[in-house]
């Protein structure tokens, strides 16, 4: 769970960033790497939260 929190902060930024400049050129590339840290980061807190909740019901 760990490993595809910390692949998913250096994944998602660069695919966010990708897709941006695809879509929108080097502007939309900040805002759609932007966009994928802000939901790596997320999804890194919720698994985060998951696992103190699994180890509190012990």
């Amino acid at each position: 769970m760990a490993v595809l929190g910390c692949l998913l902060l250096m994944i998602l930024p660069i695919i966010g960033f990708l897709a941006g400049q695809l879509l929108a050129g080097m502007d939309g590339a900040w805002i759609g790497a932007a966009i994928g840290l802000t939901g790596a980061i997320g999804f890194s807190a919720v698994t985060f939260y998951a696992l103190l909740q699994a180890g509190r019901r012990r």
